[in-house]
């Protein structure tokens, strides 16, 4: 019998080809860690099954509230029609708003398969970063994750940011605790349905929608960013999210002219977040 070897690259070919073969890209991991070090930030895996979910904290005071930073749903298509082999942010913008954020206990949560290391990727397919991205799996194991960095912090409560994809899984798993103090959004993808026939895309088979449990945090104070030159999230999207949730009382927006769907909101960050959020009387 003949011996094979592969180089490097044709198994990267062949990954593409043959299903479970998903690897992580080294190089934007290494980016965010730069990022995470140099701001103080601990590297940890939150082991919440089926997944092993990357996190950065910065934990300074325990026992006072935690911001966690939900990310976006990353590098997910190579094109329209491609799918990506890992779904790792390239611009890791949400990480460093994290890094500018001066509360005392600041958290930043990955995605399902976002920066993690090939060892922790048993559970990764291709369908939790593309149809199934809010799928049930998802979204109980960033429940789990929220409540593990919670409790690393020792801390009774949690203001949710979420980016992007990031906004519907905080409003999903907001719906699931009783311990959110607030959420804020940025570029947030609220109504999913919205959004993708905005894009053109197909509906997401598989996930769950975050505007049908939206009037179970109607009394939860909400601060929507929405950036004026965003060509990925149309202002609809928040308005089929307001009139969905019916009280509108804790509901805000903020529109952030110059700012699109991925720049312009690290300037703009501190004075953004120094906002009330809060419910009208």
């Amino acid at each position: 019998m003949k011996n094979f070897h592969l180089s490097i690259p044709t198994l990267l070919i062949l990954c593409l080809f043959l299903s479970g073969c998903v690897t992580s890209s080294p190089g934007r991991s290494e980016k965010a860690n730069e990022i995470a070090r140099t701001n103080g930030f601990d590297e940890t895996i939150v082991r919440a099954q089926p997944f092993a979910i990357a996190a950065y904290s910065r934990i300074r005071e325990p026992g006072k509230p935690v911001q966690i930073y939900i990310e976006g749903d990353g590098y997910a298509w190579v094109t329209r029609n491609r799918v990506s082999g890992d779904p790792t942010p390239r611009n890791p913008m949400l990480l460093s708003l994290a890094a500018e954020d001066p509360a005392p206990n600041v958290v930043y949560l990955a995605r399902p398969c976002q920066y993690t290391p090939d060892e922790f990727r048993s559970g990764c397919r291709e369908f939790f970063w593309t149809e199934g991205r809010f799928a049930e799996p998802v979204i109980a194991s960033m429940d789990q994750a929220v409540g593990e960095l919670m409790k690393k912090a020792q801390a009774a409560s949690a203001h949710l940011i979420g980016y992007s994809g990031g906004a519907a899984v905080a409003i999903l798993v907001a719906a699931r605790r009783q311990d959110i103090a607030s959420l804020r959004t940025i570029a947030g993808n609220l109504d999913p349905e919205v959004v993708n026939e905005y894009n053109g895309v197909s509906p997401l088979e598989g996930s769950l929608d975050p505007t049908a449990v939206a009037g179970k945090i109607a009394g939860l104070p909400q601060l929507h960013f929405l950036g004026g030159d965003d060509a990925i999230i149309p202002f609809a999207a928040a308005e089929s999210f307001l009139k969905k949730m019916g009280d509108g009382r804790c509901f805000q927006t903020r529109t952030l002219p110059d700012a699109t769907h991925d720049h312009g909101w690290k300037e703009a960050w501190p004075g953004l977040l120094a906002l009330p959020v809060a419910c009208r009387e």
